[in-house]
């Protein structure tokens, strides 16, 4: 490894969604010399490191993807109603192709510190190859859903049997005849459950909190299905980006204690043939995620489902959820159905804690030795800020990121920080609720059109006021609150992590509104910020 110094104008770090499009931008429309930085060996961000099996986008294919090329949305092809791992992957690849993004994409490329040289008012950022870059922007793509969480467990490293984390999988596994325990479900629980149940000897479920899922409605599209959506793609990014959570479906405005309770059930079976959890909890009243009683009409009717769909009435029991339905909400392509087969076991964790990992399985609290060849950690993410308070990040004043944070994740309006000069985050804390990727275009469209305000005016550094930062965090708890959100332990305010602050990590208020907000900052000559 040599030891060399490059100075770029920007540095862009992670080759996800956001770092892809925040290279084109910045070095096709404002015109800067831009690098990209990503410690995997190939594109995709999440999408590359994310390979477990049923890995798959809950979000449906049609806006699963940047609206801004008009022309690749026209030539899009896919095969089903939503995209799985290697089609998400395929897609980010052909953008990097389509605008020649890789010749400035340093892949194997891990940015290991990033510190703001206040004398040269320009970033230093380390990496893993022995190349320092130096630049005068830092703009991280670093993952909301990338830190994986390693859960403390007695004995983990005994096991000598395959391990596997499903934020980090391999691609050669097989499942066929093997024991196999998989700890955890959430989303990707539930996926990785229902993808290798049917191939698996024999499945250990070890779950410490039962979900409300709905079916995903993932199906086979035809070329009729295409056209439609071609045709109406205009209309379609409209919606988007005024919309609230940017699933791409009309969200609903009528509270669900407005209508009678046989209207209920037959707008919640619409919904739930139709399929996606988004859909369930936004599209099908208004006040699902706010009431308490819609929430509970909600509740009741996954859980009528659970009771409809599992056999054993002992397994459905333990299916059903005990709290609110109020965390990030699910979707199955037939989860339930799947404690119906001889080899499946339900062990909940709750009420018969793993104890101990041993060498050939895992103990529960009942003094149970269940025998396994192969364990997957579905435990999920460090969510949010995991990636940033792992690396050395360090500011103004030698004040490190994880310092700053100390309390908390904190942001000024989800994209920078204050006392990190001219760094922006894409995704940071207190970002949109939201389909992922016109979140992303949204933050990468105001941080890049910002960069280019600054290079037109000749000004140096930009970065928000502390009363501006302090405002937006109380601006996203205030509306965080009018939820019911905060009452569920959930990763979305970083419960999922011991000894984790539980912080609110999301504004809430919808894509619509925070677009209105960025909006206005910029209108405002950036209002809340501090320019030199």
């Amino acid at each position: 490894m040599g030891n060399t110094i490059e100075r770029r104008d920007a540095v862009v770090v992670g080759a996800g969604f956001g770092g892809l499009y925040s290279l084109k931008r910045l070095r096709d429309d404002v015109g800067i010399n831009t690098v990209l930085l990503e410690k995997g060996s190939g594109v995709g961000g999440t999408w590359f490191w994310n390979r477990y099996p049923g890995a798959m986008s809950d979000t449906e294919s049609f806006v699963y993807r940047y609206s801004f090329d008009r022309e690749l949305l026209q030539e899009a092809e896919y095969k089903n109603t939503y995209l799985l791992q290697p089609q998400v992957l395929e897609y980010l690849q052909q953008v990097v192709e389509r605008y020649d993004l890789a010749k400035d994409i340093r892949l194997s490329t891990e940015m290991t510190a990033a510190t703001f040289d206040e004398d040269a008012a320009e970033w230093v950022i380390e990496t893993d190859t022995g190349t320092t870059y130096r630049a005068k922007f830092l703009i991280t793509g670093l993952g909301l859903l990338s830190a994986t969480n390693w859960p403390d467990i007695t004995g983990l490293d005994d096991f000598a049997g395959e391990r596997y984390h499903t934020g980090s999988f391999p691609n050669d596994v097989t499942f066929e005849g093997k024991r196999v325990g998989v700890i955890g479900t959430g989303s990707t629980g539930v996926q990785v459950i229902t993808a290798i149940a049917s191939k698996v000897g024999h499945l250990s479920v070890f779950q410490r909190s039962a979900q409300y899922s709905v079916p995903s409605g993932f199906k086979p599209v035809d070329e009729q299905y295409l056209s439609d959506v071609r045709a109406r793609y205009d209309d379609i990014w409209d919606q988007v980006k005024s919309s609230v959570v940017a699933f791409g479906f009309q969200e609903s405005t009528v509270p669900a204690m407005s209508v009678s309770a046989e209207e209920r059930q037959r707008v919640f079976q619409e919904n739930w043939d139709k399929g996606n959890g988004f859909r369930f909890m936004f599209g099908t009243f208004s006040d699902i995620a706010t009431d308490p009683d819609a929430n509970k009409a909600a509740q009741d009717f996954i859980k009528g489902k659970i009771a409809e769909i599992v056999e054993d009435p002992q397994t459905a029991q333990k299916l059903m959820p005990t709290d609110i339905y109020a965390k990030r909400p699910l979707c199955d392509s037939g989860y339930y159905q799947v404690y119906n087969r001889d080899n499946v076991e339900l062990i909940d964790i709750k009420a018969n804690p793993i104890e101990r990992f041993t060498e050939s399985g895992i103990v529960t609290a009942d003094g149970v030795q269940h025998e396994l060849d192969m364990v997957i950690l579905a435990t999920g993410f460090d969510a949010v800020d995991g990636n940033y308070t792992r690396l050395r990040i360090k500011g103004k004043n030698d004040v490190s990121l994880r310092d700053h944070w100390t309390s908390g994740p904190t942001s000024y309006l989800g994209v920078t920080v204050t006392g990190f000069p001219n760094m922006f985050m894409i995704l940071g804390p207190n970002g949109p609720f939201t389909n992922l990727p016109p979140s992303i275009e949204t933050q990468v469209e105001f941080i890049t059109d910002t960069i280019a305000d600054l290079v037109k005016t000749g000004r140096e550094q930009i970065e928000p006021t502390a009363d501006a930062e302090e405002q937006w965090t109380s601006t996203c708890r205030e509306i965080a609150d009018m939820t019911l959100f905060p009452k569920a332990e959930s990763w979305i305010f970083g419960a999922n992590i011991p000894g984790k602050p539980n912080t609110v990590m999301f504004y809430m208020a919808g894509l619509g509104a925070y677009r209105g907000v960025l909006s206005d900052v910029r209108e405002r000559d950036y209002e809340g910020f501090a320019l030199t």
